[in-house]
């Protein structure tokens, strides 16, 4: 395949055709009528193998503001999940669209771009961060845009995600992809990196400062993985939460100052009822695992902020664990939605309870720019095939996936490229 070496978007011979194969490079910038994309349909509502299937759907249109990327590779992460099975709310309540396609996390290349973008140009390499606004409200243009009463989540909340050979984004969505990661390492981290940094440094004056103690749930995952490596930018100090012993070094590895293996204690599920036998019970292993924390951070040391995500399994035993005037962060449900606590606990110590949903293009940016100077690692642990995307899906809702974060190839044709001159080599 021949190559011009001339500045720009990069040129190359190649045909136009209404539809290419997964891996297949159309020319630059030349926009197909259709696409390949693993599309859930409201009939399909399930487990991700029974509810994503291949289509072949028309390439989505743009708007004025809007960019639209040749996705390279694809994050998988638990809102492809939440997609397939339709909980906590089937996407199709949103967008009313005949088919969704999941995927809020993407690696790619500016393919077109609306009349009105200004900061991108065909040919960039990029990354997505996953929230979307209208951007015409109060929140948008001086406050937060995470509040705004249109923001949504792409690729959950509206139906293009990258799941598919090209995806229609809004440009702010848009950052510098780092150049130093492949193409599956760069579509791996935004969603759960961008998450974690909101969580920790987005909810003042809670905002996590050099030499406090943070505890962080599921410590071997996409987010935690991510909240460990943060805490330490920071000085903090991170006392990873493991179900495994497998994981423990690796959790270590990123830098934690202490872990600690859940299944050595029995305080989980919904709390019993206060002042009942079974509730004494519960807060003797409950002391026992604070107990535990104070091994790691000094005795009577509660950490300062509890990173929470499992939701009813351990949220009661996050607000007691927290210190006074502590705060305990929650930006999921993965082990349910149903969450109990001992609110004495909380009026009495003063304690904050905040939820937290992904970030906003600063907050994300700022995550990115870490990863770009290559202060943090992507922490990749699989990558898969085009046609094997359901199957990850699996692994995650059934909690089988390695520690870290995991990718799947789209038009990248196969692992370790890290440009497109690499990936027309490939393919060619």
């Amino acid at each position: 395949m021949a190559l011009d070496t001339q500045t720009g978007p990069l040129s190359y011979e190649a045909p136009e055709k209404d539809l290419y194969e997964v891996g297949e490079m159309p020319p630059m910038g030349y926009v197909p009528k259709k696409m390949y994309a693993w599309t859930i349909r409201k009939e399909r509502h399930g487990e991700p193998d029974s509810a994503m299937l291949q289509e072949v759907v028309d390439v989505p249109e743009l708007d004025s503001h809007d960019v639209l990327v040749l996705v390279m590779a694809a994050g998988v992460n638990y809102n492809g999940v939440w997609a397939s099975l339709g909980k906590p709310i089937s996407p199709f309540d949103g967008h009313k669209a005949p088919y969704h396609i999941a995927g809020s996390d993407a690696s790619g290349i500016v393919w077109a771009v609306g009349d009105k973008v200004k900061r991108w140009k065909i040919g960039d390499e990029v990354v997505i961060h996953c929230n979307q606004d209208d951007g015409d409200d109060e929140e948008c243009n001086g406050g937060d845009p995470m509040y705004s009463p249109s923001q949504r989540i792409w690729g959950y909340e509206t139906p293009d995600g990258s799941f598919a050979q090209f995806t229609n984004v809004q440009a702010q969505q848009l950052m510098p992809r780092p150049k130093h990661l492949t193409w599956e390492e760069a579509a791996c981290y935004t969603l759960t990196l961008a998450t974690a940094y909101r969580m920790l440094f987005g909810h003042e004056p809670h905002d996590l400062k050099p030499g406090q103690n943070v505890l962080v749930w599921g410590a071997s995952g996409g987010l935690g993985s991510y909240a460990i490596q943060l805490i330490n930018t920071a000085g903090a100090n991170a006392i990873g939460v493991i179900s495994d012993e497998s994981k423990r070094d690796f959790v270590m590895g990123l830098g934690a100052k202490g872990v600690l293996n859940r299944k050595d204690f029995n305080c989980w599920g919904q709390m019993p009822t206060v002042n009942t036998p079974e509730y004494a019970a519960w807060f003797k292993e409950a002391r026992k695992f604070g107990a535990a924390i104070w091994e790691i951070t000094g005795k009577g040391n509660n950490v300062d902020m509890v990173f929470e995500h499992p939701g009813e399994a351990t949220f009661p035993v996050s607000t007691f664990v927290c210190k006074k005037g502590g705060m305990v962060v929650i930006c999921a449900g993965t082990s349910g939605f149903n969450l109990t606590f001992d609110v004495r606990y909380m009026w009495m110590h003063q304690k904050r309870l905040q939820g937290s949903h992904f970030a906003h293009l600063k907050q994300a940016a700022a995550a990115n720019k870490l990863m770009v100077e290559r202060r943090l690692d992507p922490c990749m642990s699989e990558v898969f095939s085009w046609a094997d995307l359901p199957d990850a899906h699996m692994k995650m809702l059934r909690n089988e996936h390695k520690p870290g974060n995991m990718s799947v190839l789209v038009q990248a044709p196969k692992t370790g490229l890290r440009t497109l001159e690499e990936v027309l080599e490939a393919g060619s």
